[in-house]
């Protein structure tokens, strides 16, 4: 007889509900081996057994290409003892110990093989708008209960057909216990709401985004607003009803060869665009490929493959190269998701293609950069990835809700086993709507992972949304101060948590334990929820509060006046900007120090160069001025170099707004003196974090916050560490704006232990005013 062996397999993540079992069954019967599989309590189990190298072939094909849907913590291979099994099972699940709780996957594009379906004449379900698979369509947004079965998400009313019925209860099957499977038989059916010409709901649908027509689009986590992206007076009907005056669109195409008729896609973009997850993809536009409203002022547009059988089978009756598909909002409210709720956006759509498939939770669409290496550089972490869990690295003992920012708000919760699972965007906490979905979000979240929060984690401002949300709540409470969040997050995702590192946080808003808005910060991280800020761009004035933020012309005359520039020639775009009337008021404000918010904030500097070199005076959405900037910087030619003074951790502007002045009053190209500014920051945050770093012993820094959303200067400022021979670490799961801090909150109260664990050390800064 020749040797045999036998080995166990355990595998846990998410594996269960995404077809594991039928694949681990094909790999068996692929290699020739014998054995079972089963689920266990949240995960999977299976042996192999045969001659040793089909058994170490099959467990070597398991590892390497699971199911498409699964995401694998652990696998873990243990020897047995041969017992003689020539033939694979499926053997049923067993309870197992444990809380029972599996790990829910995250909604998916459209597969090959249903896409292949769908457009093939011969097959069953031909033309079927909801067509879906064990490999692909919606999870997250569907389950309403567990276990994950039918009966346990919103496809529940749908009784399946015969044919349906055989299917998924054929182990052999792609459809082998896929919950959402359907067909023209027993699966959800369209309607339409809207002109009507006499076809079906798609045909309509087509026709009225042909005819220019704005349309609502119910997808798999909310409806979507449509429309032509290359008509010129379609994009600025929705613009002007959406009261969205400036900030880009996200546009759809039907493949990846219409992705490239109208953006530079590379082989990196390809990657991202065609993934599973299929999210927004920043890329370089080609000129003319769609209206210039889709983006105004920016070099980039934010592109996505069409993912469900729905958006498929939409561009099938166009003849467009793109529609614009943004989120049925107004801006900061969350997306529309219940037919119920249209009300909602009334009067922002001509018509609605709507399906009466219920969505029981809602999740917007995901949005990645790509950086100067090829890696994704998540901005929008939602539809594709939420609510999969990251890693901690420690253990969460105590349950821990992480209530995030304000601002692109995301929440997080631990599960007692190392992980924080991340919700998906939600939006802006400001409005009511978005804080009853925070709320019924995080219900949903603690139902699926089986958890009750013992500690809430907290921004430290006391003003916002999630703050008092936290407080409300009750039990132990921790505040969490906004950039050490930002930088653990980053820790975090890395699997670094504990490790010393010299973290440069830049951003627009976060609230310091000087009590001051903090937002160009360099923090040494030397512990356990411990850190020290050693350094920061020198301070300035926020006329007015938030309406400094809004106009970012008050910020620069401030910097004016701290440079020595008298503030009172019209040539200058702040000065005309703000008129003669608003500068007399602003004048006496300043003198008075009248509402003046002090600040060190990267993100409102960004501001002030981009008002101070006319590029916007009037800010619409989050981040405006500085995007605008950025993208202006792209076009410029280097020039001769102008430095911030750095000094004992401090990063003052001043020569550099000074050069400004005088490039602007001599003529120069405004690109070139924007490009000017880039590479000062560039170069000041590379001397002052690298010294920082040298100073503290620390081999390693970390780049969080918002502001490095901007692929410019996250390049040069990783390029210039790295050369000085310093480890970076950048963000590569969460983004590095507020959606990621709610992963950082949650780690800083793992380690703290308890709230009191929590601390700053200070030090005196080069101002001589030390932090309290």
């Amino acid at each position: 007889m020749s040797a045999r062996t036998r080995v166990r397999v355990s595998i846990t993540g998410v594996v269960q509900g995404v077809g594991f079992r039928p694949t681990v069954a094909r790999i068996a019967a692929a290699h020739r081996v014998g054995g079972f599989v089963l689920n266990d309590a949240g995960s999977v189990q299976c042996e192999f057994e045969g001659p040793p190298a089909r058994v170490h072939a099959a467990v070597h094909t398991l590892r390497t290409a699971p199911p498409p849907l699964a995401h694998i913590d652990t696998f873990v291979v243990a020897p047995g003892t041969a017992l003689g099994d020539r033939v694979f099972r499926i053997l049923d699940s067993t309870p197992g110990g444990g809380d029972g709780r599996t790990l829910v996957a995250p909604d998916i594009a459209t597969c090959p093989d249903c896409l292949r379906e769908l457009f093939d004449p011969t097959d069953r379900r031909h033309g079927h708008p909801f067509i879906t698979c064990t490999n692909c369509g919606p999870r997250y947004t569907v389950i309403t209960d567990l276990p994950y079965d039918r009966p346990a998400t919103t496809m529940a009313a749908f009784g399946m057909c015969a044919a349906c019925a055989a299917e998924y209860s054929d182990p052999a099957d792609r459809r082998f216990h896929a919950q959402t499977i359907a067909c023209p038989d027993c699966g959800p059916r369209l309607a339409w709401r809207g002109p009507d010409d006499g076809g079906s709901p798609l045909d309509a649908a087509a026709a009225a985004l042909r005819g220019g027509l704005i349309v609502s689009v119910k997808g798999i986590g909310g409806y979507h607003l449509a429309c032509r992206a290359d008509d010129d007076e379609a994009v600025a009907r929705l613009r002007q009803r959406k009261n969205r005056p400036a900030k880009p669109f996200a546009v759809m195409v039907a493949d990846i060869e219409h992705a490239r008729r109208i953006c530079v896609v590379d082989d990196a973009a390809e990657r991202s665009l065609t993934s599973p997850a299929a999210p927004i993809v920043l890329l370089a536009a080609r000129p003319g490929a769609v209206s210039d409203a889709v983006a105004p002022h920016l070099r980039d547009l934010g592109v996505m493959l069409a993912y469900s059988p729905i958006h498929h089978l939409l561009f099938a009756g166009l003849d467009v190269p793109a529609l614009v598909m943004t989120s049925a909002n107004q801006g900061g409210s969350p997306i529309v998701y219940r037919t119920e709720h249209l009300g909602w956006i009334d009067g922002l759509a001509d018509a609605v293609l709507d399906h009466d498939r219920p969505i029981h939770v809602p999740c917007e669409d995901s949005v990645v950069g790509i950086d100067a290496d090829g890696n994704e550089l998540p901005l929008r972490r939602s539809r594709g990835f939420a609510p999969l869990p990251v890693p901690l690295g420690v253990e969460t003992p105590a349950t821990i809700l992480a209530t995030g920012g304000d601002l692109k708000t995301t929440f997080a919760l631990t599960d007692g086993h190392g992980r924080a699972h991340l919700s998906s965007h939600l939006g802006d906490m400001a409005d009511p709507r978005t804080q009853s979905c925070f709320a019924a979000a995080v219900e949903h979240l603690a139902f699926l992972t089986g958890r009750v929060p013992d500690v809430v984690a907290h921004d430290a401002h006391p003003q916002y949304a999630t703050t008092r949300w936290a407080q409300r709540h009750g039990g132990r409470l921790l505040a969490v101060q906004h950039h050490h969040a930002h930088a653990v997050s980053l820790l975090a995702e890395h699997h670094r948590l504990g490790d010393p590192m010299l973290a440069v946080a830049f951003d627009g808003t976060g609230f310091g334990t000087d009590g001051t808005i903090w937002g160009g910060e360099l923090l040494a991280l030397t512990g356990p929820a411990e850190f020290t800020r050693v350094g920061h761009l020198a301070p300035f004035r926020l006329p007015g509060g938030d309406g400094a933020v809004r106009s970012p012309a008050r910020i620069a005359v401030d910097l004016l006046r701290r440079a020595g520039i008298a503030a009172t020639d019209d040539d200058l775009p702040p000065v005309a900007a703000l008129g003669p009337s608003g500068m007399h008021i602003l004048t006496q404000q300043l003198e008075r120090d009248l509402g003046c918010v002090p600040t060190t904030s990267m993100g409102r500097l960004f501001d002030a160069v981009a008002s101070l070199l006319g590029v916007c005076q009037q800010v619409t959405y989050e981040g405006q001025a500085a995007v605008e900037l950025e993208h202006l910087a792209r076009t410029g030619h280097a020039g001769a170099a102008v430095d911030f003074d750095v000094s004992a951790g401090m990063l003052d502007p001043t020569p550099v707004v000074r050069a400004l002045v005088d490039g602007l009053r001599a003529g120069a190209a405004r690109a070139d003196l924007a490009l000017l500014f880039h590479d000062a920051v560039i170069r000041a945050t590379v001397r002052a974090a690298g010294d920082a770093a040298a100073a503290a012993g620390m081999p390693t820094v970390g780049l969080t916050g918002g502001v490095f959303a901007n692929r410019l200067l996250l390049a040069g400022i990783a390029a210039g560490l790295r050369a000085r021979g310093l480890e970076v670490l950048t963000h590569r799961v969460v983004p590095c704006n507020d959606g990621g801090l709610a992963l950082g909150q949650a780690a800083v109260a793992a380690l703290s232990g308890s709230p009191g664990a929590l601390r700053e050390r200070s030090e005196p800064c080069a101002s001589g005013s030390p932090e309290r």
